[in-house]
């Protein structure tokens, strides 16, 4: 099952300068948990804004690169038909996609899940969250953050599964 994993702002900004344009260790926390023992696919724009491969989780990066210039460790597809392919072989298995936008509205149409992060607050940025028609969706889960002093932004982890 494929499902997008973001955090978003005001606006529908997702990142700035090939990084998250906010410091909010709770949704790192977040992701870390809910993504942990499972897949991730990442274009490799995203992918190179990371330290390198994310522990325990297997990684896919999508790239029109060769797979000998990314880690060894890696899974890299060539294509978003690659990537459903490879969910399609794997249907009981929680694949997370993580990025970047053009990975979100190339899989638009076959993401199961939506676990958004929305940001309550407004950023400069120059990457967005692709518009997605939330009436094919619905609400299963929505937990308030907690603002506090390492958190300084109002948030909520929502969880929508499609219809």
């Amino acid at each position: 099952m494929l499902i997008f994993l973001w955090a978003e702002s005001q606006g529908h900004v997702i990142g700035f300068r090939g990084q998250l344009p906010w410091h909010l260790p709770a949704d790192m926390h977040y992701f870390k948990t809910v993504t942990m023992g499972n897949t991730i696919v990442t274009g490799a724009k995203t992918f190179a804004s990371f330290p390198g491969l994310l522990p325990n989780r297997t990684n896919v990066i999508v790239s029109h690169r060769p797979a000998s210039d990314f880690p060894a460790e890696a899974i890299v597809l060539n294509s978003l038909d690659a990537v459903r392919a490879y969910a399609a072989e794997r249907p009981t298995e929680k694949i997370f996609v993580i990025g970047g936008a053009q990975i979100f509205a190339g899989l638009i149409d076959d993401v199961d899940y939506l676990y958004r992060t929305n940001i309550e607050a407004g950023f400069d940025g120059d990457t967005w969250m692709p518009a997605i028609d939330y009436s094919k969706f619905q609400l299963i889960d929505r937990q308030p953050g907690v603002r506090n002093e390492k958190n300084p932004y109002d948030f909520t982890f929502e969880q929508y599964q499609r219809l």
